[in-house]
């Protein structure tokens, strides 16, 4: 299965290194859903597109989430995202990155920086 690594290139930082593409409708729909905060560690994430908003409603621990444009820039945060929660909709918004929660604090990701993503097999 084809998975990316995504590095802020803004910071010089590597964000995640094992990141799933959720592209199609079943997978962005389950998203996070039926996984444990121990199966989602450090270096783990998912990268849903396309996307324009987000939700952990039936998840179990907090997340921390990336909105993207289509070229990979920032356009908002969310930092240790609850369960049950609902995050805005935003129509610019390309895709959503879900990480586990501090990856943001760690990575020193902000609004605004560029993400690349690199294909590994």
């Amino acid at each position: 299965m084809l998975g990316y690594t995504v590095t802020n290139l803004t910071k010089q930082t590597r964000v995640a290194t094992e990141v799933e593409l959720a592209d199609t409708w079943w997978a962005r729909f389950k998203g996070l859903l039926g996984r444990s905060a121990a199966e989602f560690t450090d270096g783990k994430g998912l990268w849903i597109i396309p996307c324009q908003g987000i939700h952990t409603i039936g998840m179990s621990f907090p997340i921390d989430a990336v909105y993207l444009d289509s070229a990979g820039r920032v356009l908002r945060l969310y930092q240790s995202l609850a369960p049950f929660r609902l995050a805005a909709m935003s129509f610019r918004t390309h895709s959503v990155l879900e990480f586990p929660k501090g990856t943001l604090s760690h990575s020193g990701t902000q609004i605004g920086d560029l993400l690349e993503f690199t294909i590994y097999d």
